[in-house]
C-alpha cells in the first residue's frame, strides 16, 4: 500500500485527485506495474489508477489475464475499474479508504463480487485506511 500512496503523491502532483494503484505477481512479491490518476494530465476520462495499472500489468505479462495478482489501490474502486478488475481476473483486491459516494467493492456497489459474474476476487479493504483516507481529504481541502 506505501507504494500505491507514493502513487497516489504523484497524481496530486499532477492535479489529479490523488488515487495510487499497484498491481503485484502471483507471487505477491514482484511489482508488475503502477498507476495514478491522470485524467486531468492525459484529459483521458478512464485514466483511473487501476485500469492504467491493470492494462500495464496485461503488457507486461503478455496476457489480458492477470490471474493470481494482485490489485493494491488507495481508494475503493469505482464501478468502471470494478469492471475492469473482474474482466481482467486478478485474484485479489486490497484498497484503503472507502468510498461512500462511487466505490463499487463493499460500500455502495459490490459489483467485483456480485454473483452472477463468473470471476470474483478476494476484497481486503481498510488498509492504511487513515493514511489513505487523509490524501484525498487534504487534496479537495485545498480546491
Amino acid at each position: 500500500m506505501r507504494l500505491a500512496l507514493d502513487e497516489a503523491g504523484r497524481a496530486a502532483a499532477g492535479g489529479d485527485v490523488p488515487v495510487g494503484a499497484v498491481v503485484l505477481s502471483p507471487d505477491g512479491t514482484t511489482v508488475l506495474a503502477t498507476g495514478h490518476n491522470e485524467r486531468e494530465a492525459t484529459g483521458d476520462p478512464t485514466a483511473h489508477a487501476e485500469v492504467l495499472a491493470v492494462r500495464r500489468a496485461a503488457a507486461a505479462l503478455g496476457e489480458w489475464r492477470l490471474t493470481g495478482c494482485t490489485l493494491v489501490v488507495t481508494l475503493e474502486p469505482c464501478t468502471m475499474c470494478a469492471g475492469a478488475i473482474v474482466q481482467s481476473r486478478v485474484d485479489r483486491v486490497v484498497y484503503g479508504a472507502r468510498d461512500e459516494k462511487a466505490g463499487a467493492a463493499g460500500s455502495l456497489w459490490d459489483v467485483v463480487r456480485d454473483r452472477r459474474l463468473n470471476h470474483r476476487p478476494e476484497v481486503v479493504e481498510g488498509v492504511l485506511a487513515d493514511d489513505c483516507a487523509r490524501l484525498l481529504t487534504d487534496f479537495f481541502r485545498l480546491r
